[in-house]
């Protein structure tokens, strides 16, 4: 009598893929704040977002119709729901993010976006009474906020007369855009193909970004623009744009929701790092303190004190 005996090793590697997928996601969204600021650097940041998701928005669309399984097709009416709902997550956030990264290093935003904006989503649904609460959330809203301010009083000194204080406050309404978009999903899109979801809503999206660049890419020198900023744009649209999702959505096959909200967190330490060896920005002391007490109050606010309750696997995610 024969069998088939599974090799130790195989079915350890086999059961760490999802986390590596998730692990390359959060890779490519906090890498995404200093490659967008390069990038921006080298052309207006209307351009820049157009470029990133007029390229990412086709790639996700190609990629939903090759996988699109035994899934069903987007109605009518579900494609205007994405379509309206990217409006929101893709048009009205990347305006505000882009602008932010044209007026304050990239190391803020790769803090204030993915730290406050679960802070706010949380803080919106709990007021909405659709999440229950409890004391630790609570608390833990109370210290992401406090850490939020600590952060902005760390701007301080010779930066306070630039642009990196205006720039601060877009990345604060860019964040408040993504917690609109993320409440607004689970309404609208619930039982969606979220693969199919995002391609649509990006798509048009990224039809809204195209309308605005449209004046700021005629006045532009396009030869002016370096080949280091059109890599960035490719990979800006490949990478974090289209491959991270794809990838994200794999690993939620195998991984609880749960634990892919935890490694989220992960996303600003990537973003944080990339900004400070490539680009050689840099905190102050006093917002190092407010980052810290962010992400605490964050974890503790999104996750409460049972970390490993089961969470929506449709939840949307911070591209950055």
């Amino acid at each position: 009598m024969t069998g088939v005996v599974s090799r130790p090793g195989t079915a350890a590697t086999s059961a760490a893929v999802p986390y590596l997928n998730l692990l390359a996601t959060m890779v490519m969204f906090g890498s995404a704040f200093a490659s967008s600021k390069v990038v921006v650097g080298k052309m207006p940041h209307e351009v820049a977002a157009a470029l990133r998701f007029a390229g990412g928005g086709l790639l996700l669309i190609i990629l939903a119709t090759v996988l699109r399984g035994r899934s069903r097709p987007l109605g009518r009416a579900t494609a205007v729901r994405a379509g309206l709902v990217g409006l929101l997550g893709v048009l009205a956030y990347n305006v505000f993010f882009f602008w932010g990264l044209s007026l304050a290093p990239s190391l803020d935003g790769s803090i204030i976006v993915p730290v406050l904006s679960p802070i706010l989503t949380t803080a919106s649904l709990i007021l909405l009474g659709r999440e229950k609460t409890s004391w630790t959330r609570i608390v833990g809203l109370a210290v992401g906020v406090l850490g939020a301010l600590v952060f902005f009083l760390g701007i301080g000194g010779e930066a306070a007369g630039s642009t990196r204080l205006l720039g601060d406050l877009v990345f604060v309404v860019g964040a408040g855009c993504w917690a609109a978009y993320s409440i607004l999903s689970k309404s609208l899109l619930s039982g969606v193909d979220p693969l199919r979801a995002t391609a649509c809503g990006t798509g048009v999206g990224a039809l809204g970004l195209i309308v605005l660049a449209v004046p700021a890419a005629g006045a532009m020198s396009w030869q002016a623009v370096s080949s280091l900023a059109w890599a960035n744009v490719v990979f800006l649209a490949v990478g974090p744009t289209a491959l991270a999702y794809l990838l994200y959505y794999r690993g939620l096959r195998s991984v609880s929701p749960s634990t892919a909200t935890i490694m989220m967190f992960i996303v600003p330490v990537v973003g944080a790092f990339f900004s400070a060896v490539f680009l050689g920005e840099s905190f102050t002391g006093l917002q190092l303190v407010g980052t810290v007490i962010m992400l605490g109050g964050a974890l503790f606010a999104v996750v409460g004190i049972t970390p490993f309750r089961r969470r929506s696997a449709r939840d949307p995610v911070c591209a950055g």
